[in-house]
């Protein structure tokens, strides 16, 4: 967001912070949300005015973001207090900086079992279980294969065959090992490495959430680097009580190709369209695909609808790499969660949306029914 909705906490607990109506919050939070294809709809037909709260907070290189109602300007200070959550877990995940958690998981478990918080091992434990569910397309060990792509340092290169199978020796849940007793990790493989970059921000947005929770407050929306979005409780401003999503067109910024109505759920968005490089006239997305070493393509983006931001945000990169081939299996695993695919169509240059699990209720289609797959 702008730079002047970035509020001491002072202006926050004395009320001033970014009280706007309804349809002025729309622009901001679409310009925002562009790069991910989604954007905050505004309240539709709402039976009374209604005047958002929202706070911004810069973390895990983006923008994380709260809006809530004016009425309940008592939790001000719980959301700062979330906010520092959401930083704490940065400070525990991140694999940027000298010292984290993660990374000193990295430097010692490949020589013996290393002790995690119950938090972070839970997080480990979930991580294992998205691997199974998504049958490898999900993986915390494929920064080996980041970084013989350059996507690890945003600078993209064509490795060889050679350089990608060295490092998909590397990857792979098989070489990490979890004890439940202990709540502790083991690396099995010199050279084996975790990373959450592909939850991490989701995760953020579920503790954050439960610090909410936990103070009584109910009715809010978080998204987190414009690709991560938490819903809670209604939003008074729309006579249908949902937070709404718009899911933009990948060619045709737009135009809009359907809504999502969250309730109490969460939604996460993964798409190639921001990091990527071209050779040879072939763009290479940095969207991996742990299990064979080579970018994932054949979508656009991928958007998941999951109980929790941690999975939406796991699940969504990899619907990205499963395609329409794949998501199917995981959606008969998964009846709690929706996928939606936008992909290239076969000619005209045109665009398919591939869609599974979706209920009528969580969302309203808005481009040409020919374009739309149900699976």
């Amino acid at each position: 967001m702008a730079a002047d909705k970035h509020h001491s906490r002072r202006d926050f607990l004395q009320g001033k912070a970014a009280a706007r109506t309804l349809a002025d919050r729309v622009y901001d939070w679409a310009q925002e949300w562009v790069e991910s294809t989604t954007e905050l709809i505004a309240d539709r037909f709402p039976t009374t005015p209604t005047i958002h709260l929202e706070a911004t907070r810069r973390a895990m290189a983006c923008d994380f973001a709260i809006r809530y109602h004016d009425a309940d300007r008592q939790i001000a200070s719980d959301v700062l207090e979330a906010f520092d959550e959401i930083e704490a877990i940065e400070d525990q995940l991140t694999i940027y900086r000298a010292a984290s958690d993660v990374i000193r998981i990295n430097q010692l478990a490949a020589d013996g079992p290393v002790m995690t918080s119950s938090e972070l091992f839970a997080l480990l434990e979930l991580a294992v279980k998205l691997n199974a569910e998504t049958e490898g397309a999900f993986d915390i060990t494929g920064t080996p294969l980041s970084r013989v792509w350059g996507f690890f340092k945003r600078e993209g290169r064509l490795p060889s065959e050679a350089e990608i199978a060295d490092a998909l020796d590397l990857v792979g849940m098989a070489h990490v090992a979890l004890n439940p007793a202990t709540q502790s990790i083991e690396l099995l493989k010199p050279g084996v490495e975790i990373n959450f970059n592909a939850m991490g921000k989701g995760y953020a947005l579920d503790r954050a959430a439960r610090l909410l929770d936990e103070r009584g407050a109910c009715d809010y929306l978080w998204h987190g680097g414009r690709s991560s979005v938490l819903a809670r409780g209604a939003n008074r401003g729309d006579d249908a009580d949902c937070w709404s999503i718009g899911l933009r067109h990948p060619l045709e910024p737009n135009y809009r190709l359907a809504e999502f109505h969250l309730r109490n759920r969460a939604l996460g968005t993964s798409g190639g369209a921001t990091q990527f490089f071209e050779h040879e006239g072939r763009r290479y997305s940095h969207i991996l695909d742990p299990r064979t070493g080579w970018p994932a393509a054949g979508v656009f983006t991928a958007t998941v609808l999951a109980p929790t931001a941690a999975e939406a945000d796991a699940l969504s990169t990899a619907a990205f790499v499963l395609g329409p081939e794949g998501i199917g299996f995981l959606c008969r695993r998964r009846p709690d969660i929706a996928v939606v695919l936008v992909c290239p169509a076969a000619a005209d240059f045109g665009i398919n949306v591939v869609v599974a699990n979706m209920a009528p209720e969580d969302w309203t289609p808005l481009c040409d029914p020919k374009m739309l797959t149900l699976l």
